[in-house]
């Protein structure tokens, strides 16, 4: 089998027999007001993170979800969504379209709000979606591309580049790795399938998503996952999983390069009231301004000695300028 196909086999093994805790989730989903997730949505919450912020889901986005699961972000997506086909959920594993099916029908009868009809689930993979160029407001998937071997996550970028509107958003949460993983765990298809061995490290992830012609690149969280130990995982020294969510939004690459928001911000610290860099970036004296790495790096080199530039908080929601 390829490895892709190990990963169907795994999944459809876990949409038969649910697997709590399989993935890296640390918390209960996301409550909101009048919502009640099925429990068995919750046992199948195969997920790292969480693709739904609330904050950006005004207006009925039309929302494609990749890699259904259990349902449970589907769910919480036509939340936002109450209408038919609001949320088009594209599952290659017919187990887990029957299971995530069934768990709607479920939430239908625990929720008055929410119709199945919300929520539209077809075949299909990351490669090749279902709908037209500029169709949907937003993309999401929850630890799935991470699965996926450089060239093939390059291609599922590039395919939510395409369906995306202008100005839509990928919206996506994955496990990435603190240095690189040994080829022996790569190769390794059912930790692929696991979450476990896929994990590209922080700076080559967001590069891909780059090179796939997202200018600007937002860090919601990033937070520690799995440890792969020397014993278990015949390795030298423990390495560490992180889990990253993030925004990736479809506008043009700027001439100076991305803009990828990581939490920092720069504060002026000279003798004059304001600072202006003459290239769109105003600071006011002592109070923090939220800038991208780019802009950070930028005004650290113009004024060192008068700018300062806090760390990466590694969250980010808006606010800042590039």
């Amino acid at each position: 089998m390829t490895y892709l196909e190990t990963a169907a086999e795994f999944y459809r093994e876990v949409a038969q027999t649910p697997q709590v805790g399989l993935c890296c989730v640390q918390s209960t989903p996301l409550q909101l007001p009048g919502l009640k997730v099925p429990l068995a949505m919750q046992e199948m919450n195969y997920g790292c993170g969480t693709t739904v912020h609330p904050t950006e889901l005004a207006n009925q986005p039309t929302v494609l979800y990749v890699g259904v699961g259990g349902g449970l972000e589907a769910l919480q997506f036509a939340y936002f969504s109450r209408r038919p086909g609001a949320v088009i959920a594209v599952e290659p594993v017919e187990a887990m379209r029957e299971a995530a099916t069934r768990n709607l029908e479920i939430a239908a009868q625990e929720n008055p709000w929410f119709d199945p009809s919300f929520v539209q689930i077809y075949p299909g993979d990351a490669f090749n979606l279902p709908v037209a160029d500029a169709a949907v407001d937003v993309v999401a998937q929850n630890c799935l591309f991470n699965i996926f071997q450089p060239e093939d996550l390059t291609r599922a970028l590039k395919e939510a580049y395409r369906v995306l509107k202008p100005g839509g958003r990928l919206q996506m949460s994955d496990p990435i790795a603190t240095r690189p993983i040994p080829l022996h765990l790569q190769q390794d298809e059912r930790l692929r399938a696991m979450c476990l061995s896929g994990a590209l490290t922080y700076q080559d992830y967001t590069q891909l998503i780059v090179n796939a012609g997202f200018g600007q690149v937002e860090i919601r969280a990033r937070r520690p996952y799995r440890l792969l130990d020397t014993l278990t995982y015949n390795l030298d020294e423990n390495l560490l999983l992180e889990s990253l969510d993030s925004v990736s939004f479809k506008v043009a690459i700027p001439a100076d390069g991305a803009c990828i928001f990581t939490g920092k911000t720069a504060i002026y610290a000279g003798t004059e009231p304001l600072f202006d860099d003459a290239a769109g970036h105003l600071l006011q004296r002592g109070i923090p301004a939220a800038v991208c790495d780019k802009t950070a790096a930028k005004l650290a080199a113009l004024k060192p000695t008068e700018i300062i530039i806090t760390d990466s908080t590694w969250h980010y929601d808006g606010g800042g300028c590039c």
